[in-house]
């Protein structure tokens, strides 16, 4: 595999799927269904063989990680300051 391939593809595994989750969670409203859509793509990905790498699956999970964590806290603040604008 081409190095300038690689290196672009580790650079899209770091950030993407991690924007991914937050998308599909701003869509969705829920944390989980971003989580589980972002996955089956992934998944998809791997089946159609774009991904085939170990160090690509470590960075999509890192990234997948940290996307979730934002969008949970992304949820909880906002239910927070919707419970807020209600009292």
């Amino acid at each position: 595999m081409d190095i300038a391939l690689l290196e672009t593809k580790l650079i899209l595994a770091l950030f993407l799927p991690g924007l991914l989750v937050v998308f599909f969670t701003r869509v969705t409203f829920h944390h989980i269904v971003g989580l589980t859509l972002t996955i089956a793509l992934i998944a998809a990905s791997v089946y159609a063989g774009y991904t085939h790498n170990w160090i690509l699956y470590v960075a999509d999970a890192l990234s997948l990680t940290v996307g979730f964590w934002y969008a949970t806290r992304m949820v909880k603040r906002a239910k927070k300051q919707g419970h807020e604008v209600d009292e």
